[in-house]
């Protein structure tokens, strides 16, 4: 299993694939597979039946997995991708930004 320095929440730029210059925040993390779920980023059209009383069938947009290493981190001021650092500040430790040494 891959650690990563990327978290949920966090603005990514998606680096390879079909949706590459992407971007989006993280929603949810597959670790087994190491993959991500980016909002509004590699969305898929799914044909799905309906399941009963409550969902209708029909052609739906699903958001499908990007694998992790497709993906790098938006720098919050220059709005580019950047590497993620570790500092200690204050006793505390903080994850920085490579490109512009901003905290995140």
């Amino acid at each position: 299993m891959f650690r990563s320095k990327l978290r949920k929440g966090d603005e990514v730029i998606v680096i390879a694939g079909g949706s590459k210059g992407n971007t989006g925040k993280i929603d949810r993390f597959d670790r087994e597979k190491n993959r991500v779920y980016v909002a509004g980023v590699n969305v898929r059209k799914k044909h799905q039946r309906s399941s009963g009383e409550g969902s209708e069938g029909g052609i739906v947009d699903k958001v499908m997995p990007i694998h992790i290493s497709n993906l790098a981190l938006v720098d919050p001021k220059e709005k580019k991708a950047t590497r993620i650092g570790f500092q200690v500040q204050d006793g505390k430790k903080v994850r920085v930004a490579k490109k512009s040494a901003s905290v995140l």
